[in-house]
């Protein structure tokens, strides 16, 4: 953290990355007005290239929404990224959040809460269920190279293994706390701590932003605050459950993947190290296309 950081005021905006919703975007829209007391909180629609309307849609009918199209399809972090940039200096606190989430009542004033009470907070995750009720492991360690390749290889024919068992022990460990990183799929983020670190690595198209973003935040002195008093359901597969995306979800993943852990062990020594990574990915995607 830097002296010199950018002063913004106390207001709260939420930018939420819209790729065709449907009618998920509205469950979102109307469940955010529970999410708080305060009546004053836009709502920026970074679009990737909707096709089907519903985010203009909701942009022309709804006064505090903003409809702002991207005119490509440039991912995940950095269309995020954008629409944090397009907010005043008014805001300095922004939600990152999916557009097929469910607001639990009071859940954005108990995340804004913490983020009081934490005052090195760079960013702060609620309690994510699914629609079944289950918790979603959405607070977890920073993975290690062999917890990470681990996980990452076995999960899919031995999901109890150990290293993916302590990747998500966040199912069971519901206290307030910090984490290594928080699921992106609803963030606060404390804006002076975004910039800190120049938010997502717009090199992650999707997936793995998330974690790369809660380690680049822990080591520029900044902690991930798991909440779990704040409570939302993740309705999931509003744009990515569409058979025409899934094969490139699978292949975004492990490109990801692959680029995070190689990120972090990079020069000619550890070229063999690189090469068995995505060697083992391969495997982990041929397994799961035969399976899926």
């Amino acid at each position: 953290m830097t002296d010199d950081a950018r002063s913004y005021g106390d207001g709260v905006a939420v930018v939420t990355v819209t790729y065709s919703p449907g009618a998920l975007l509205d469950t979102f829209l109307d469940s955010l007005r529970g999410a708080t007391a305060r009546t004053d909180v836009p709502v920026v629609l970074a679009d990737n290239g909707s096709v089907d309307g519903v985010p203009e849609r909701a942009a022309r009918e709804r006064d505090h929404v903003t409809f702002l199209p991207i005119g490509e399809n440039v991912g995940y972090g950095a269309a995020a990224n954008r629409g944090v940039a397009s907010l005043p200096d008014g805001y300095g606190w922004v939600v990152v959040a999916n557009p097929d989430l469910e607001w639990g009542a009071g859940s954005l004033d108990t995340l804004l809460d913490a983020g009081r009470r934490h005052p090195r907070a760079g960013s702060l995750g609620p309690l994510i269920r699914e629609p079944s009720g289950e918790v979603y492991p959405s607070a977890r360690e920073v993975p290690s190279l062999t917890a990470g390749a681990a996980h990452a290889v076995l999960a899919p024919v031995w999901p109890g293994n150990p290293w993916t068992a302590a990747y998500r022990r966040s199912r069971e460990d519901l206290t307030e706390r910090a984490a290594g990183w928080l699921s992106g799929s609803c963030l606060l983020l404390r804006r002076t701590a975004f910039d800190s670190v120049d938010g997502f690595d717009p090199r992650y198209f999707m997936y793995f932003e998330d974690v790369d973003l809660g380690m680049r935040l822990g080591l520029a002195g900044w902690r991930n605050v798991y909440v779990p008093g704040a409570d939302v359901v993740h309705v999931g597969g509003a744009s990515t459950g569409k058979p025409e995306v899934s094969a490139r979800m699978l292949a975004e993943h492990h490109r990801s993947a692959y680029r995070y852990l190689a990120d972090r062990h990079r020069g000619p020594v550890h070229a063999p190290l690189r090469a068995a990574l995505r060697a083992g990915l391969a495997v982990r995607s041929g397994l799961l296309r035969r399976t899926g």
